[in-house]
C-alpha cells in the first residue's frame, strides 16, 4: 500500500514523499491516520537530526516518519492481534514505548511508524506494551491530543511530598494547597490550567503567569476564572511585566505561605530561578518545559533544599494510565483539550509549522492528514469565510462552541473533503 508522509533525513531536512509500505506481519497492524497535533518536541528533533537521542544514525539512508500525536483508523490486523483489535476501529497509541529500555518512539525513530502520514505500520512492541488503545470518542483531534494532556496528568501525578514519620512521598499535587503555573498560558500551559478543575483532590489554587497579554486574554475566555470557581478553586491569571516585584505579587496571592508545587512551563532560566524561590516547606518544582539546550543549567537555593524540604523534579512525557485518564475525563466532558488547539492545516502544511513552529502565534497546530489544507487560525475563519464557504461553516461550528475546535467542525471539515 502507498503512503504520504513526511519523512525526516537529517537535521532541517524534512520531505513530504509518497512510497510503498511494506506487507504486514502476523504481529503488526496497519492503521489510517487521521490527525496528528504538531508538538514542540518534534521541532526539537529537526533541528538536531540525528544528534537527538531518539533518532537513528542511519537517518539519512533510512529516513523516519515524524510525528507522535495521532489517532486515525485500524485497516488491517495480523494474525496475532485478531482476538483484540479489529478493521475499522478508531485507535489512541501511547507514544512513550521505552521498550526495553530503549528510547525508540513513534515520530523520532522508526520508518513506517509515525503520525505525520497517510498510513502507517504498528509494530509489535506496541501492542506487546498495551500502548495501543480502543478509542471510541466521537472525534480524532480528541485521541490525538490525549498524548499532549497525558503529559500534563503525568507532570501532576509525578509530583510529590514527603511524610517526615515514615518517609513516604504522597504522591501528585497537594490536597488544598497552592499550584503554580509559570508561562502557562501557552498550548500545554491551558491543559495544565484546566486539569485541576476535573481532579478529585484539587488545590485550593492556581495561578498561572504569561507575558503576553493575548494569550492571557484567550486563556481567561477558554478556562474562565469563573469556572474555576465553580469547581472549588481560586483562579488567578498574571502578567509580571505589568507589576514591579512578581516575587511579592506572586508570594501575597499564597498569603505570604508560597507554592506547594510549580510547574515551569518555558525552558527559562528566571522562571526555574522564580520558581524555586516561591516554594513553600516541603513544596515541589516540576520542570516540565524540555529544553533544546543539553547544557541548561539554572541557579537552585540548596539552603531551601536543606531546610525546608524543597525539591525539584522533571517529567516528559507520560504513561500509558495517563493517556487513559485523559481519554476518559475527555470523553466525558470533564476537559476539552480544544483549549490547546488555535490552527488547523492539512499533510501540506506540515513541514512549513514544523520547521516555524516558535515563531508560529497560537497554541497547538492540529493537522489533518488525509487532506490538503493551509494552516489556518480558527479566529480568522470568520474573515476568511466571507469567501470560502467550507471556510464559513467552520466559523459556524466553531462559534457555538466558545471558538474551540470541536467534533462537528471536524465531521464538517473531513466529509468536506471525503474522508
Amino acid at each position: 500500500m502507498k503512503t504520504k508522509a513526511v519523512r525526516l533525513y537529517g537535521a532541517d531536512d524534512l520531505r513530504l514523499e509518497e512510497f510503498e509500505l511494506p506487507e504486514i506481519k502476523d504481529d503488526e497492524i496497519l492503521v489510517k491516520v487521521v490527525s496528528d497535533s504538531v508538538c514542540m518536541s518534534t521541532y526539537k528533533l529537526l533541528k538536531q537530526g540525528k544528534a537527538h537521542k531518539r533518532c537513528p544514525k542511519n537517518v539519512d539512508t533510512n529516513p523516519i516518519i515524524i510525528g507522535h500525536e495521532f489517532a486515525g483508523d485500524i485497516v488491517k490486523v495480523g494474525k496475532k492481534w485478531q482476538g483484540e483489535f479489529k478493521a475499522g476501529e478508531k485507535f489512541a497509541q501511547q507514544p512513550a514505548l521505552n521498550y526495553k529500555g530503549k528510547l525508540d518512539s513513534p515520530g523520532y525513530s522508526y520508518e513506517f511508524f509515525g503520525g505525520a502520514c497517510t498510513y502507517c505500520i504498528i509494530p509489535q512492541e506496541v501492542m506487546e506494551l498495551g500502548c495501543l488503545l480502543h478509542f471510541s470518542g466521537d472525534s480524532y483531534f480528541d485521541a490525538s491530543l490525549g498524548e499532549p494532556m497525558s503529559c500534563i496528568i503525568g507532570g501532576y501525578n509525578a509530583n510529590y511530598h514527603t511524610n517526615k514519620k515514615n518517609y513516604t512521598h504522597a504522591m501528585g499535587v497537594k490536597e488544598g494547597g497552592s499550584v503554580l503555573i509559570l508561562g502557562g498560558c501557552g498550548p500545554m500551559g491551558l491543559g495544565a490550567v484546566e486539569y485541576p478543575l476535573a481532579i478529585e483532590r484539587k488545590p485550593a489554587r492556581v495561578v498561572v503567569t504569561d507575558v503576553d497579554n493575548s494569550r492571557i486574554a484567550r486563556a481567561k475566555e477558554v478556562v474562565p476564572v469563573e469556572k474555576a470557581k465553580q469547581a472549588g478553586i481560586a483562579l488567578h491569571y498574571v502578567n509580571p511585566n505589568e507589576v514591579e516585584d512578581q516575587f511579592k505579587l506572586l508570594m501575597d496571592l499564597t498569603g505570604g505561605k508560597g507554592y506547594d508545587d510549580v510547574f515551569v512551563y518555558a525552558p527559562i532560566r528566571e522562571l526555574a530561578e522564580l520558581g524555586d524561590r516561591l516554594l513553600a516547606f516541603d513544596g515541589c518544582m516540576n520542570f516540565f518545559a524540555g529544553p533544546s539546550d543539553s547544557n541548561f543549567t539554572a541557579g537552585i537555593n540548596l539552603y531551601n533544599c536543606h531546610y525546608t524540604s524543597t525539591h525539584i523534579m522533571g517529567t516528559t512525557g507520560g504513561n500509558t494510565d495517563d493517556l487513559k485518564e485523559a481519554l476518559d475525563l475527555s470523553a466525558r466532558g470533564q476537559i476539552h483539550p480544544a483549549v490547546m488547539v488555535t490552527h488547523i492545516g492539512g499533510i501540506d502544511s506540515i513541514i512549513e509549522v514544523t520547521s516555524n513552529l516558535p515563531n508560529i502565534p497560537g497554541g497547538k497546530k492540529l493537522t489533518y492528514t488525509q487532506i490538503d489544507f493551509p494552516l489556518t487560525a480558527i479566529d480568522d475563519f470568520s474573515k476568511l469565510g466571507e469567501k470560502d464557504p467550507l471556510l464559513k461553516k467552520l466559523a459556524e461550528s466553531c462559534a457555538k462552541f466558545n471558538g474551540l475546535w470541536n467534533a462537528e467542525a471536524e465531521k464538517i471539515l473531513l466529509s468536506h473533503f471525503g474522508v
